[in-house]
């Protein structure tokens, strides 16, 4: 009788489009970015912020970051990019959202589990992790044991089966 789970890493767009949401109406109307151009938006799996200065990118940053932390986003979901300049002297940051499991990380993962020394496997499937093994007990171990490390990623735990 074996048992498994599915370890991911997804950020909720959802959430994501709500902040957003939330970011252009604080935006128009707090004072401080009165007459100005600044702008978030979202383009599939990346978030594009336009401001006038890298003053002004900041606080749309610090904006964006409050509202996804107030919806339960993980921050570690986005990997900001270098600001650059754009058209008529504004500023020009990216963020990229997190889908999935990088190859890297899997393999860390996989190699931290295997040093658990427990009576589980762990396999790399496209981008997430399946963790099977006889024991449920052993398989909660894991998930507490992946929830101690700092992957840099946020994890979910999805599809738990027993068979």
């Amino acid at each position: 009788m074996a048992s498994s789970f599915d370890v991911v890493s997804e950020v909720n767009l959802a959430e994501v489009d709500n902040a957003i949401i939330q970011v252009r109406k604080e935006v128009s109307q707090r004072f401080d970015f009165k007459n100005s151009v600044s702008e978030v938006k979202r383009e599939d799996k990346k978030i594009v912020l336009i401001a006038d200065d890298d003053f002004k990118m900041k606080s749309l940053i610090d904006m964006f970051q409050d509202k996804l932390i107030k919806r339960k986003v993980p921050l570690n979901g986005l990997k900001f990019g270098k600001p650059e300049s754009a058209l008529s002297g504004t500023v020009r940051q990216t963020a990229d959202l997190v889908c999935g499991i990088e190859t890297d990380i899997a393999r860390e993962m996989v190699k931290d589990i295997k040093n658990l020394k427990m009576k589980v496997q762990a396999s790399i499937q496209e981008m997430q992790l399946r963790v099977s093994g006889k024991s449920r007990d052993d398989l909660q171990e894991v998930i507490k044991f992946l929830r101690s490390k700092d992957y840099k990623i946020p994890l979910q735990f999805t599809n738990f089966r027993e068979n």
